[in-house]
């Protein structure tokens, strides 16, 4: 498969499902073992302490994660200090990221193929994706 990327013999129907089936595949095994490297750091930096998880809830609201776990500008620079949440947290939107990455090269495959329905159709699903994670729309 030495085509040119933008050639037509390269966004052929048949390589396109190959090429999509393969960033599925790459992107899981990707976000998998990054978040198991998380998980034994994680481990290692707790000193294998687990939780007491058999006290009885005190009715607290749940505070979630901790803040700086919740955003990519606050993780990026947690996970070069090797902080196992953090890596963990890394693993996560690298899995979220897959299938967003999916559907916008399924929507350059589409424009390369002239398939223009088929184009402004992907980029509305892409549009509605990244407004609801920027902007938190239910």
């Amino acid at each position: 498969m030495g085509f040119k990327i933008f050639s037509k013999e390269f966004w052929n129907e048949e390589y396109v499902e190959q090429y999509i089936g393969k960033l599925l595949r790459y992107g899981v095994i990707l976000a998998c073992t990054i978040t198991s490297f998380g998980g034994i750091i994680y481990i290692i930096q707790s000193k294998g302490k687990m939780p007491d998880y058999s006290s009885v809830p005190s009715g607290e609201e749940f505070s979630g994660v901790a803040h700086y776990l919740r955003e990519i500008s606050t993780i990026l620079p947690r996970v070069l200090d090797f902080d196992g949440a953090a890596i963990i947290q890394l693993g996560v939107l690298v899995l979220i990221a897959t299938p967003i990455i999916r559907v916008a090269f399924s929507a350059v495959s589409f424009l390369i193929e002239k398939d223009y329905m088929y184009v402004a159709i992907t980029l509305i699903v892409l549009a509605i994706i990244l407004a609801n994670m920027i902007l938190g729309i239910h």
